[in-house]
């Protein structure tokens, strides 16, 4: 397989990514971590709403990434506590309306099952 030598690095993808998103909220993304949530590298699994069919066609797996801090939830369907997190998935995916594809997504928490840390030793 050959890389296109004119493609932007991760990096520099991500910063595009950041500056795009700053220029749509007006403001920069968050980067303090908050004290209690999941590190930026696990792996979780996205899931469906147990209140309605969705948010995404299927469930899927994807990893916690460091974009951007977890930010908490003002949302009256949010849980109290509920962080949003930076998901990048594994694959492209399609959200319950056909809208897509996606290659990452902020998520709430309650659509997040983290897979189990891997024991030390």
């Amino acid at each position: 397989m050959t890389t296109d030598p004119s493609a932007p690095s991760v990096a520099e993808a991500a910063a595009a990514d950041r500056e795009a998103l700053r220029t749509v909220l007006g403001r920069p993304l968050p980067h303090d971590w908050p004290d209690g949530a999941w590190a930026a590298g696990r792996r979780v699994t996205v899931v469906g709403d147990e209140a309605f069919e969705g948010p995404w066609q299927r469930e899927f797996r994807g990893t916690i990434d460091g974009f951007a801090a977890p930010q908490p939830i003002e949302h009256r369907r949010a849980r109290p506590g509920d962080l949003a997190y930076w998901i990048a998935f594994d694959e492209p995916e399609y959200d319950v309306d056909g809208d897509g594809p996606y290659r990452k997504a902020l998520i709430w928490e309650h659509h997040l099952r983290p897979d189990p840390e891997p024991a030390e030793g």
